[in-house]
């Protein structure tokens, strides 16, 4: 997931090797299908997904507020196929219009109060095709599968390319209710650690599918896993694909 700590060059370099797990990519490249589709990859990071979606065919534009993930993005071999733009999800404005927006690694949850997620919710909806969906996916509240983010069990030596080796750990500082900041550790050094926070939102189906209908959706296919399960309460994804 990108957030604010991305911005910094070092950080940028990271995140690949951190998040190299591919289920989720292989579930919105298949949603895309083999038909050429224009396709918006909303919060691109470093341009993974958008570079798989544009050698498969699609018309594809990548945006993405934080410039060092952009900067990583736009060199990613396949990367004169996309549309790179620097922009968050609640400005974005683009003449273009598309039949697929994606937002990947958890970035929904970096919207933290109703009023941002229909906000953001409404500005892509307008920036659809006729037919067009948007497709996310947010961590399934009940799960708390942030008792998981300790160090103990998220330390990892990371080997990150001219950078050498990197420690890495995450932490839990706060939960307020919907709202969870957690402090991802940075370990360069022993006297070069960098500590970056985050906070997320969590929330319910219900709740998700409230503020969907506030932003003007009416069509939505719920899944609980990248598998395409049912949502249920023991399922650790709510993944929304979503039309007016």
């Amino acid at each position: 997931m990108t957030g604010a700590s991305y911005s910094d060059p070092r950080l940028a370099a990271i995140y690949d090797p951190l998040n190299a797990d591919s289920t989720d990519r292989d579930f919105y490249v298949a949603l895309a299908g083999d038909e050429a589709k224009t396709t918006l990859d909303m919060g691109c990071g470093t341009g993974r997904l958008a570079c798989a979606l544009a050698a498969r065919g699609h018309q594809t534009t990548g945006a993405e507020p934080a410039a060092a993930m952009l900067n990583i993005a736009r060199h990613r071999p396949g990367a004169e196929a996309v549309t790179w733009i620097e922009s968050g999800a609640a400005e974005l404005s683009v003449d273009a219009r598309f039949d697929l927006i994606i937002m990947t690694g958890h970035v929904f949850q970096v919207f933290l109060d109703d009023v941002d997620v229909v906000s953001v919710l409404s500005n892509l909806r307008r920036h659809l095709a006729p037919g067009g969906r948007v497709a996310f996916e947010t961590r399934n509240q009940a799960v708390q599968d942030w008792d998981t983010w300790r160090p103990e069990q998220t330390f990892e030596m990371i080997e990150v390319s001219g950078v050498g080796m990197v420690g890495y750990h995450c932490d839990i500082a706060s939960l307020d209710g919907q709202r969870l900041t957690f402090e991802s550790h940075f370990r360069f050094a022993a006297d070069d650690i960098v500590v970056a926070p985050q906070t997320l939102c969590f929330m319910t189906q219900g709740e998700l599918a409230g503020l969907l209908s506030d932003a003007g959706y009416t069509d939505i296919t719920w899944y609980g896993d990248w598998d395409k399960t049912p949502p249920g309460p023991t399922q650790p994804e709510i993944i929304v694909v979503a039309g007016p």
